[in-house]
């Protein structure tokens, strides 16, 4: 007796019956091999695939830059996905204006000069009441009453000097867009905008992906590639090492504007220094060693009007730092030293086997569309060439 007519017995078969397969088993296993083949044309496919991966820091604009291929290479974003962006804005009009308050007065306890920081009595009143909002988890919608406390509030004199200390505060980076267009948002038919959606701030939690190719859906023939987000913050990266295997490129962002500020989950440590010690802990991954390399020096908007006011060696890693004439000058003179630190950096990290790997710079601002659709389609070109030994 066979071992498969012993197996087919204890199933409730007869051992008896003829080894000939009928025609159930005949359909079954056609199906079988059928959909055997169709997994091959899967996996056959899945290897013209490019996987790339979108690593940094938090708050560095992964996400934005997330987006914006969403927009530029599928279909964007239909009422329903804008819909779902109107609480996450609300929330943050209301998380900003009270990171405003409480910054405010803790300045004023911590300043010399802490008249600067004090509000009038009526904008207090409407301080406590919108910080105890802002503290909330269930946000209520904006309307015309909250928007005119908002507003009172955002154009008190105190608040506005502490909006200009907003790098030791962690004001969010969208704060001056929401609040210029305070109106609009408490609309009672507001329905989100593209240039809305780019500016929300939400944080990425786990892994999200898109299938995009940088030709867009209506071109044929090109490049397919599948990019992955995953959170920046520290206690989400540890979902990051699952993702590490056949990746054909690492995008990593660092907000250069960030050189001043602290960390939103550690106060104490520098976010640049943050960076510069993730991205070397990323390029010495074994996984990584024929990986291409594609760094984004994001936030440049940022960076050009930052650089005017702060210098560059406030940060630790750049206190070597000398600046020169004011104006463009300085901003491109000061761009260039962030770049060199960095191919610095990679060069130090990558083992003398990982140095022929490709490595592009971009200079990228996440909400700038021409700008993102320009790197992306560039970083197309340097990975066919790569691909083509050529």
């Amino acid at each position: 007796m066979s071992v498969l007519t012993c197996v087919i017995e204890s199933m409730g078969s007869s051992c008896s019956r003829p080894h000939s397969l009928n025609e159930a088993e005949a359909a079954e296993n056609a199906k079988s091999a059928d959909i055997d083949r169709r997994i091959l044309q899967e996996t056959k496919a899945e290897q013209h695939i490019h996987k790339l991966l979108l690593l940094g820091a938090g708050e560095s604009g992964k996400s934005t830059i997330f987006k914006q291929i969403k927009l530029l290479f599928q279909t964007g974003f239909d009422e329903a996905e804008l819909r779902s962006y109107t609480s996450v804005i609300h929330a943050n009009v209301y998380q900003t204006i009270k990171v405003l308050y409480d910054g405010a007065k803790e300045l004023a306890q911590v300043e010399p000069d802490s008249s600067k920081y004090v509000l009038s009595s009526d904008n207090q009143e409407i301080g406590e009441k919108l910080s105890e909002i802002g503290a909330r988890l269930d946000y209520p919608l904006l309307n015309k009453e909250l928007v005119q406390d908002v507003r009172k509030l955002w154009q008190d004199p105190a608040i506005q000097e502490t909006y200009s200390r907003g790098s030791i505060l962690q004001v969010p980076d969208c704060a001056q867009y929401f609040m210029n267009n305070l109106d609009r948002l408490a609309e009672v038919d507001y329905v989100p905008t593209k240039e809305d959606v780019l500016h929300a701030r939400v944080r990425t939690n786990g892994v999200v992906e898109i299938q995009f190719s940088p030709l867009g859906e209506s071109k044929r023939g090109g490049e397919v590639y599948r990019l992955y987000d995953v959170g920046g913050q520290r206690n989400e990266r540890r979902k990051w090492i699952h993702l590490f295997e056949g990746v054909n490129a690492v995008i990593f962002c660092a907000a250069i504007s960030e050189y001043d500020q602290m960390l939103f989950e550690d106060e104490t440590k520098n976010r640049m220094m943050e960076t510069k010690e993730l991205f070397d802990w990323v390029l010495k991954q074994r996984c990584f060693e024929k990986t291409s390399f594609m760094l984004f020096l994001n936030k440049f908007d940022i960076f050009e009007r930052k650089i005017q006011k702060v210098p560059l060696s406030v940060c630790e890693w750049f206190k070597d730092y000398q600046p020169t004439a004011p104006g463009k000058q300085e901003v491109e003179h000061a761009y260039e030293f962030v770049k060199k630190k960095f191919e610095e950096l990679y060069f130090q990290s990558s083992k003398p086997d990982r140095v022929d790997r490709v490595f592009k710079i971009y200079r990228t601002t996440a909400l700038d569309q021409k700008l993102v659709k320009k790197t992306f389609k560039l970083i197309d070109e340097s990975m066919r060439r790569s691909r083509e030994g050529t």
